[in-house]
């Protein structure tokens, strides 16, 4: 990804009134950026859309930011890739793409496809894209290359070298984590959803962007 990819967005965020306009992000994807933490327990207040936007706010004090969630629990990327007609109509300035967790329900072939689809949509549209890895699971092994987890993570990864766009890689930031010696249920409220600390971490990969 050339460094300078998300320059524009940046430079929109430091504009101050009356020159600003309202910078659009759109966090697409399942159960972990719509904020559920122990089903059916939902903390939008605490999930990383909400936590982005608050240390982007942080950053730049002038800006107008708008946090669109568009994720639905349980769904995977070709769910999401069959309405992403509406998610395009919000007019994202940057899309944040997080499947890679329920997508190995349909596989890597579909998910690559599904991907595809919405990552061509979002550039067509004029839209920066955000590719994000998965977060963790407490029924996979992150030290595993071939844990199935580890597999979508390397398809994400892949599809951003392949389309030029930028990673924010949760599932390098929990393997960090549970390396320097943090618990994994530690990072989780339930099985497969982060806490307020998991999250943090996605928070932390995305800010690092900008």
């Amino acid at each position: 990804m050339p460094s300078d990819y998300l320059d524009p967005i940046r430079a929109e965020l430091t504009r101050a009134w009356p020159d600003n306009r309202t910078v659009n992000l759109i966090f697409h994807g399942h159960s972990v950026p719509a904020g559920y933490f122990d089903t059916p327990d939902v903390r939008t207040d605490l999930a990383y859309p909400r936590l982005v936007q608050d240390g982007l706010k942080r950053r730049y004090p002038y800006a107008v930011i708008n946090a669109i969630v568009t994720a639905i629990g349980g769904e995977h990327s070709a769910q999401g890739a069959d309405r992403f007609d509406a998610v395009v109509a919000h007019r994202p300035d940057v899309l944040f793409l997080d499947y890679a967790l329920n997508d190995r329900s349909i596989g890597l072939e579909q998910a690559e496809t599904a991907w595809t689809s919405m990552i061509s949509a979002a550039v067509a549209a004029g839209t920066k894209v955000v590719l994000l890895t998965p977060t963790g699971d407490l029924r996979s092994d992150l030290t595993d290359p071939a844990d199935d987890l580890n597999r979508h993570a390397d398809q994400v990864r892949n599809l951003a070298e392949r389309h030029g766009l930028p990673v924010a890689d949760s599932t390098a930031a929990f393997l960090a984590a549970t390396a320097a010696g943090t618990d994994p249920a530690d990072l989780m409220s339930h099985v497969n959803h982060p806490n307020e600390q998991g999250h943090s971490l996605v928070a932390e990969a995305i800010l690092r962007l900008f």
